[in-house]
């Protein structure tokens, strides 16, 4: 008998018992369970919400860590590619940026939901976002960017974004564009109107 097929057989009798994983799986059939909220934690979540601190629900508590050099990307349903595709390429004019570069992942997370309200409520539709971004993949920046790709899509007023172009900072910058207020929207309509006659 040849080496590699009694490697084989040997193999095969290791895995025996395996069975494959049944499609749609959940984590309590496997007995991984992420850790319940500490009481620290509860604390402070009840202490946010009754203080009414402007967070709009995003956690600090888990957040998959994006690897370093993948760029982030997110469109809501109906939205374009090429308007996506647009914004990475820097096609659409910085309207307003926010810093965010060394700064606390605490501060990150104040910072964000007034940002986004003023730009919203001024009627801008392209931000600009500098985070950073670490060679390591538990690296500060690289974290920070990782929670903002979790936070942004929380908010209704961000449609989309995208890692911006080298020219504006890379992977360490992100394009959001927001959507229109209701004003820009009537504004719009009335011009087409007029164009109309």
């Amino acid at each position: 008998m040849t080496d590699s097929r009694h490697d084989d057989m040997d193999f095969r009798a290791l895995m025996a018992d395996v069975r494959p994983i049944a499609q749609g799986f959940n984590r309590a059939e496997t007995g991984h369970r992420r850790a319940a909220p500490s009481e620290s934690q509860l604390a402070r979540r009840r202490q946010a919400q009754a203080n009414g601190d402007g967070l709009d629900g995003l956690s600090d508590d888990f957040v998959d860590l994006v690897p370093p050099f993948d760029p982030l990307e997110y469109r809501r349903n109906g939205i374009q590619t090429g308007v996506v595709e647009r914004l990475r390429q820097g096609g659409y004019p910085i309207q307003a940026s926010l810093h965010l570069l060394r700064r606390p992942l605490d501060e990150c997370r104040r910072s964000l939901p007034q940002f986004i309200r003023d730009a919203y409520a001024a009627d801008l539709r392209s931000v600009l976002i500098v985070h950073g971004r670490g060679r390591e993949i538990d690296s500060g920046p690289n974290v920070l960017r990782s929670y903002l790709a979790k936070w942004l899509p929380a908010f209704d007023e961000v449609q989309a974004f995208v890692s911006a172009g080298e020219g504006d900072g890379g992977l360490g910058a992100t394009w959001v564009m927001l959507r229109k207020s209701e004003r820009a929207r009537a504004a719009n309509r009335e011009r087409q109107q007029k164009r109309r006659g």
